[in-house]
């Protein structure tokens, strides 16, 4: 049984584009990705040839670090408060698991 095309892309977590593709669709430059992947925002999959690969929730990362830079905000900066931010919704999701059993 094959992929589905629809159900591989459907996955956030896919790494579905390339890094043209991943620059056009945040409007930024291939350069503001490579900076946020040296940053450690995000560590996007390789292909078999050494290329970047994107995923759904990798592009939304980089688009909320856009959105800081765009601001004002150092692009360092920018990336450390995003990996807080996500490392702390991830203590709290699962603190809330905890208190209901799941």
């Amino acid at each position: 049984m094959g992929l589905n095309p629809d159900d591989m892309f459907g996955d956030d977590d896919t790494p579905a584009y390339t890094i043209g593709q991943a620059a056009e669709m945040l409007g930024t430059t291939q350069d503001f990705l490579r900076r946020v992947d040296e940053a450690k925002l995000i560590d996007p999959h390789r292909s078999a040839g050494g290329h970047r690969r994107y995923s759904r929730y990798q592009l939304r990362l980089a688009a909320r670090a856009r959105e800081m830079v765009d601001q004002g905000t150092a692009l360092e900066a920018a990336c450390r408060i995003i990996i807080l931010e996500d490392q702390l919704e991830e203590a709290l999701r699962q603190n809330e698991q905890r208190q209901h059993g799941t």
